[in-house]
């Protein structure tokens, strides 16, 4: 009896454990990659390079530089668990990136009417502009939806945010379950792409005042983009 007894308690913790070791297991932890938000920034960094002198303010490489550094600072930072630190230099890094994004926009409005930019200059740097929108944009929309991608990794699913994706009110026998479904860069990515090329949302409710503020602003940098361009355009035919 007590060897009968000893093989039972075995096989419940046997059991036990292979329910825990489960990739759906409610006490593991979701993880947010953040590999994707780190690759459109640095693709936007890199495309400042593309920018004809006359829109790009200053010396290139040191701002650059700058910007290298504090995304270096950022990962280090999260790599180390500093959450709090980590999320302020990555405000900092995000609000020096999309001043220069708005400077450069100025910039390109104020050299506009001295037609000093040859018409392929002015197809790159506005190519340049209207992606570094989309992609800047998209790195603050996933940054402050819900608080951020570490509050989002402590809940067990997706259910308050800045933004009502479709996935939040499917119901849970569909493919994407709402019980499980957390929003990744590519959602903010494809929510950006939408406000730039329909100025508007698309698929997705905006729910928060902030949220229809920064989205009111990425429309007007790309409507501007886009009627400064189209209005070039003209004046050479």
């Amino acid at each position: 009896m007590h060897n009968s007894g000893t093989a039972q308690a075995r096989g419940v913790r046997r059991w036990t454990g292979f329910m825990s070791n489960r990739p759906n297991d409610a006490n593991q932890r979701y993880a947010e990659p953040r590999w994707p938000v780190q690759l459109a920034l640095a693709a936007v960094i890199v495309l400042r390079f593309a920018l004809p002198k006359a829109l790009s303010f200053g010396q290139g490489w040191p701002l650059v530089a700058v910007f290298v550094v504090l995304a270096a600072i950022v990962s280090l930072l999260h790599a180390r668990s500093a959450e709090k630190a980590s999320h302020v230099v990555g405000f900092i890094l995000l609000g020096s990136v999309t001043a220069a994004l708005i400077t450069s926009l100025l910039l390109l409005v104020r050299a506009l009417p001295s037609h000093n930019l040859a018409p392929a200059e002015l197809l790159k740097a506005a190519a340049y502009l209207w992606f570094s929108n989309v992609l800047v944009f998209a790195a603050w929309y996933w940054k402050l939806d819900a608080g951020g991608p570490y509050r989002r990794e402590k809940a067990s699913r997706h259910e308050v945010g800045a933004f009502l994706f479709p996935q939040m009110a499917m119901h849970a026998e569909l493919p994407a379950n709402p019980e499980t479904w957390h929003p990744q860069f590519i959602d903010y990515l494809f929510l950006s792409f939408n406000t730039s090329t329909a100025l508007s949302p698309t698929d997705t409710q905006i729910l928060s005042r902030w949220a229809k503020v920064l989205m009111m602003m990425q429309s007007l940098m790309s409507l501007a983009i886009v009627v400064l361009l189209a209005a070039r355009a003209v004046n050479i035919l």
